[in-house]
């Protein structure tokens, strides 16, 4: 296999970082670029963002964002928007709903033994039959063994501390200060939107690099 694999943590419209990200990773033809969902919402400019994305051929995965904002489009429900998401909406264009209905759940790299997701996975069943709705959202594993949020449940054990694999997980979506790395997967969200930095990891030489957010977009 030629290339590096090269994953991104959420973007969040945070448009500048990323083309900071995008230069210091100087990246090559050969390379596959995977963005680990939530490139939408909250930063300055979710279409500058995926005017980025396009231009470098990213392999952009569904986060949790993108699946809201995809189920107001398509039913126009009130219940399904949330923060931000109205003023994002109006910001989008046509092709930014193409892409994002073109958006993958999973990338699986099968020569590295990994797959990229936006969430994570429950750890006793088979990854892929996991629907979206668990996977672009699961933070942590409730005391009934289901998936649920960091904030409903701040004293269970993240999804990530009871996966043992295989395959190896690249996610994002739990915001953390720092990159949280396991054995068997790593946790690259780490808050640019907040005031914290946007991460990549590349493989297979497993190097990260980060830019710091220019400002807190998002509290």
């Amino acid at each position: 296999m030629n290339g590096r694999l090269i994953a991104i943590g959420d973007i969040h419209g945070c448009h500048e970082e990323f083309a900071e990200l995008l230069a210091l990773l100087e990246l090559r033809p050969d390379d596959r670029l995977v963005l680990l969902g939530d490139l939408v919402n909250r930063g300055p400019s979710s279409p500058r963002v995926l005017d980025l994305a396009r231009e470098h051929k990213a392999i952009s995965l569904l986060g949790n964002h993108e699946l809201r904002l995809l189920k107001y489009h398509r039913t126009r429900d009130l219940k399904y928007a949330k923060e931000h998401d109205l003023e994002t909406y109006d910001q989008l264009r046509p092709e930014d709903w193409t892409y994002l209905e073109q958006m993958l759940l999973t990338y699986e790299e099968p020569e590295l033994n990994l797959v990229c997701v936006h969430g994570g996975f429950l750890p006793n069943e088979p990854w892929l039959r996991q629907p979206a709705e668990v996977i672009t959202r699961i933070q942590i594993i409730d005391r009934n063994g289901e998936p649920g949020k960091r904030a409903d449940s701040p004293d269970a054990p993240a999804w990530a501390d009871l996966w043992s694999g295989p395959p190896f997980v690249i996610y994002g979506h739990t915001p953390r200060p720092e990159i949280y790395k396991l054995k068997w997967s790593v946790g690259i969200d780490t808050g640019c939107v907040m005031g914290g930095h946007l991460t990549a990891y590349i493989l297979p030489e497993k190097r990260f690099v980060q830019v710091k957010a220019r400002q807190r977009y998002f509290s």
